[in-house]
C-alpha cells in the first residue's frame, strides 16, 4: 500500500507534472484538503480538471486558515481525524492513496502532519514524495523575475507568526520569499520598506487560478485584507549582466 503526497502546483492544472499526473490517475482515491467539507479548495480543482466526473475524490478538513499563534487544538484534531481517515482506507482497500496539496509536498505542506500520522497508524506503509511547482517559482515565472542569479542566495521565509525572520533574512542579502504573509502585510511591507527594497518587491496572490493578481509590493493597499497564501518575491540589487556571479 502506498500514501502519495503529490504537488499539484499553485493552482493552475498545466503545472502538474507528468510524474503527478501519472501518480493521480493511477490512484485508487484521491484525498484533498479542505476548510470547510461542502467548499472546493484549490488542489481539488487542479485535480478535477485531469480526471472524470466520477473520480473517487474524498475531501479532508483541515484548519488551513487557523491563526497559528493561538491554540493549536483543533488543528491537532483535525490533522488526527484525517490521518484516520486514510490509514483505515489503505487497511481497507490497500492500493495507491494520493493526498493532493498545493505546491509541494515537501514545502510547508499540510502533507507533512498528514504523512507522520498515517505512519504512526500504518507502520507498513510506503510514503513517497512527488515534487509540484511553487509558489515562488509562479510568482517570479508571472512578474517576469529571475529569483537567483550567479552566487546569490535563496531565503524562504514564513510570516504566519511573525516578521522577525523576515528581517534577518533581508539583512542576511540575496532573494528574499515570504509565504502566508497575507494577515501581516502591512507589517511585512513596512519591514521591505524600511530595508530599501520595496521597489525590488513583487506581490502574489491566487495564482495559477482567474483571480491571480502579480504586481508590485508597492502598487498593494496593505490595510486590506489579502489572501493567506499570498507571495512576496522581493530582489537584491543587481548590476549589469553577469555581475553576480
Amino acid at each position: 500500500m502506498r500514501l502519495v503526497g503529490l504537488g499539484v502546483g499553485p493552482g493552475d492544472p498545466e503545472l502538474l507534472t507528468l510524474a503527478g499526473l501519472r501518480e493521480l490517475t493511477g490512484a485508487d482515491r484521491v484525498f484533498v484538503p479542505v476548510m470547510s467539507p461542502d467548499e472546493e479548495g484549490r488542489s481539488e480543482a487542479v485535480v478535477r480538471a485531469h480526471l472524470p466526473a466520477d473520480a473517487p475524490i474524498e475531501r479532508l478538513v483541515f484548519a488551513l486558515n487557523d491563526d497559528v499563534r493561538g491554540s493549536q487544538q483543533r488543528r491537532n484534531e483535525l490533522w488526527d481525524a484525517a490521518g484516520r481517515r486514510v490509514a483505515e482506507h489503505l487497511r481497507e482497500h490497500g492500493g495507491s492513496a494520493v493526498f493532493a496539496t498545493i505546491g509541494d509536498p515537501m514545502i510547508y505542506s499540510t502533507f507533512t502532519y498528514l504523512a507522520a500520522t498515517v505512519r504512526r497508524l500504518l507502520p507498513e506503509v510506503e510514503v513517497v514524495l512527488s515534487p509540484g511547482i511553487t509558489a515562488m517559482q509562479a510568482a517570479a515565472s508571472a512578474a517576469g523575475l529571475h529569483l537567483v542569479e550567479g552566487a546569490e542566495s535563496l531565503t524562504l521565509v514564513p510570516v504566519t507568526r511573525e516578521v522577525t525572520g523576515l528581517r534577518a533574512a533581508l539583512r542576511g542579502g540575496g532573494t528574499v520569499v515570504a509565504y502566508k504573509g497575507g494577515r501581516r502585510l502591512d507589517e511585512l511591507r513596512a519591514e521591505i520598506e524600511a530595508a530599501g527594497a520595496l521597489d525590488r518587491s513583487v506581490y502574489a496572490e491566487h495564482l495559477g487560478t482567474q483571480r491571480a493578481r502579480v504586481l508590485p509590493l508597492s502598487d498593494v493597499d496593505g490595510s486590506v485584507a489579502a489572501p493567506y497564501l499570498s507571495t512576496v518575491v522581493i530582489l537584491p540589487p543587481r548590476g549589469g549582466r553577469g555581475e553576480q556571479l
